[in-house]
């Protein structure tokens, strides 16, 4: 029976756990696996429920955190190796940045037959400075040298990290979408549509257009207020927004929306625009939302936007990254290739503006993710590369 380390960043919520967790329960039973993972930044909302939920109860390593730290980091690392001479995995499996530096480092220091790593996004443009980049596209360069494998989520990601940042050849470089539950997004739409609109007062004639992530600067939700506030200044509907999500930057969002006037609100009371925080149930935000947004500087693929296809939403969003993959261009959601307001808020009058256009955007969208982002595919995807590189492995032995 294979025996798989899976070695995540952080708990805390997102795609890669969902993925993770699929990926742990769900493989064939000839597969044994033990999923660890860091620590929860402060800001974010734990995702442990996830796993839980699913009946796995993964090992917490508390010194894998967020930040760089180098103690913090060296006994991280020390841990892991600890984990893996105890546990012998034939695969070690990291997913994002940290996990996969840390956690790869220790597999090839313990000499791990099969060692892969998945770039649920990376950090090469939107994050830092022009030094400090090119520290981590070399010590990425360096990793996957010595990796098994390498996952990209999309096609657009594989095409950056191969022929733009150059991390590994195009040969060690495997494309394997995300996958989700997402059956839960096509059930019992029109009660959970009730209990959202219910609970923040909306009525049925207003339009909710909604955003959904962390709070950082990276998902640059300041082009989301402005847009907000041409579609408010020029739209014939009663307009609602929804921020679902917290983090880092909640402060500064809130001050911006503050100067440009958009009264906004903790959902105590009724406002234009609503800060829910974290919510779980973004099955019930989907229903109770007319239109989902996303206006990223950078992403992988955006778990929000998968959500919003099987939960029927028209989108709209910036055209970067992995998106153009998740979505099908004027078809289920509109891309925008511009960070300007005006673009943007276009795009959302649009829609906001047209009921049957809302409708018909909305209904192509289940067909798409079901077919391209259900977890039994992930899981049957990574099952085969899986015996390939273990096959590969014990022959170069």
């Amino acid at each position: 029976m294979p025996k798989i380390l899976r070695i995540i960043n952080r708990f805390n919520l997102g795609g890669p756990t969902y993925n993770t967790v699929y990926l742990s329960r769900f493989m064939p039973k000839e597969y044994e696996t033990l999923l660890i993972g860091g620590e929860k930044d402060e800001s974010e909302e734990s995702s442990l429920f996830i796993a839980r939920n699913y009946g796995i109860e993964p090992m917490v390593v508390p010194e894998m955190k967020r930040s760089i730290n180098p103690l913090n980091d060296y006994f991280a690392y020390k841990k892991i190796k600890k984990i893996i001479k105890e546990y012998k995995p034939d695969i070690v499996h990291t997913h994002a940045s940290k996990a996969g530096t840390i956690g790869r480092l220790a597999a090839i220091n313990c000499k791990v037959p099969v060692i892969v790593h998945t770039f649920h996004g990376h950090v090469f443009h939107s994050y830092f400075g022009r030094f400090k980049t090119a520290v981590y596209k070399n010590i990425e360069r360096f990793l996957a040298k010595r990796s098994s494998a390498i996952i990209a989520i999309s096609e657009k990601q594989k095409q950056e990290l191969t022929q733009e940042h150059k991390i590994c050849a195009t040969e060690k470089m495997h494309v394997i979408p995300l996958g989700f539950d997402l059956d839960k997004f096509q059930e019992n739409i029109s009660e959970k549509r009730k209990t959202f609109r219910d609970q923040y007062k909306i009525t049925e004639k207003e339009i909710v257009i909604s955003i959904i992530g962390r709070l950082v600067p990276v998902k640059n939700h300041s082009l989301f207020l402005r847009s907000l506030k041409i579609v408010l200044e020029n739209s014939k509907q009663k307009i609602r927004a929804f921020i679902i999500g917290d983090g880092e930057e909640r402060k500064n969002i809130e001050s911006l929306a503050k100067n440009l006037g958009i009264n906004f609100s903790d959902g105590t009371t009724p406002a234009t625009l609503t800060f829910t925080s974290w919510r779980k149930d973004i099955d019930v935000v989907c229903a109770g939302s007319d239109i989902i947004t996303l206006t990223s500087f950078n992403e992988g693929t955006p778990v929000s936007l998968i959500e919003a296809q099987a939960g029927n939403k028209p989108i709209v969003t910036t055209n970067v990254g992995g998106i153009q993959n998740v979505i099908i261009p004027n078809e289920t959601g509109f891309l925008i290739n511009s960070f300007d307001a005006k673009d943007f808020s276009n795009a959302l009058l649009k829609l906001s503006e047209n009921e049957e256009l809302r409708t018909q955007m909305g209904a192509k969208g289940w067909k798409q993710v079901k077919e391209n982002y259900h977890y039994t595919r992930l899981v049957s995807d990574m099952d085969s590369l899986y015996k390939r590189l273990l096959h590969s492995s014990k022959s170069d032995n």
